[in-house]
């Protein structure tokens, strides 16, 4: 579920800042995109490590 809400989480960051820099869509997708898979993977790892602490 982390990885799941980092995805999700990244996706809306990265949305925002590609339209605060006054963006086009195709723009937003790529930042969502691109964010998206950034934090997913950091929630991935944060996933992996809470499993093998406890």
């Amino acid at each position: 579920m982390i990885v799941l809400g980092a995805i999700l989480v990244g996706a809306i960051i990265g949305a925002g800042l590609a339209h605060k820099r006054g963006g086009k869509m195709l723009d937003k997708l790529q930042y969502g995109a691109g964010f998206g898979i950034a934090l997913g993977i950091l929630g991935l790892f944060i996933t992996v490590f809470l499993n093998r602490a406890y």
